[in-house]
């Protein structure tokens, strides 16, 4: 982890005028077209979902921006970020969280993963280390193919943590479509960072070595 210095960040005015908004965070929900991914998930017989989060993570540790986090006056810039996932059992319908350790090499992310999930299903729980922003929100929503979505979140201290969501998948002229949602503080990143990283899923989602 390091600082940043302010004083020759380029974006330090729209960090000033962003972050003393109420609600500062904005969010874009797109389809991602995942025909590829899904045919190389069953290929391969690993679960859907740790792969996409595998995916929607990598894509956000190889963006700089989605690393960034606001610590009171200053921005700091993690090595690299974890997804925080929401996982329910089987038997439940309630969820609880879960932190997966990311690894940019997919089979170590997948193994990490479902020892993670294992033990937190064991023993789940909604307990957070309330200082610990090197990570990223996930959810999902299976049941519903939306256009939007919103969190609940606090509003102080400023929470710069993005979240990011998946819903249910359609099928569109015979290609497979899966909403995603990216919500990010509007104080470090603006719309032209959140096309970058829709790109850089869409990439990982037609490559097909991506879990290799």
């Amino acid at each position: 982890m390091k600082t940043l210095d302010l004083n020759t960040w380029p974006r330090r005015p729209h960090f000033d005028f962003f972050r003393g908004y109420t609600q500062p965070h904005f969010s874009v929900t797109a389809p991602v077209d995942i025909t590829a991914f899904r045919a190389q998930v069953q290929g391969r017989q690993v679960a859907f979902t740790p792969a996409v989060t595998y995916v929607l993570s990598r894509a956000a540790n190889e963006l700089t921006p989605f690393r960034w986090r606001i610590w009171g006056d200053e921005v700091v810039e993690h090595e690299r970020v974890h997804p925080s996932v929401t996982d329910a059992g089987a038997e439940s319908e309630l969820f609880h969280f879960c932190l997966l350790p990311y690894q940019p090499d997919a089979p170590g992310f997948l193994q990490g993963a479902a020892a993670a999930l294992a033990a937190s299903r064991a023993q789940p729980g909604l307990d957070e280390d309330p200082v610990q922003d090197n990570v990223l929100y996930l959810s999902s929503l299976p049941w519903v193919a939306f256009t939007a979505i919103t969190h609940a979140m606090p509003l102080a201290p400023a929470d710069s943590i993005p979240r990011l969501s998946t819903g249910r998948f359609t099928e569109v002229g015979g290609r497979w479509q899966m909403p995603l949602s990216v919500q990010v503080h509007h104080a470090l990143m603006d719309g032209r960072h959140v096309g970058a990283y829709f790109e850089a899923v869409q990439t990982l989602l037609d490559d097909p070595v991506s879990l290799a």
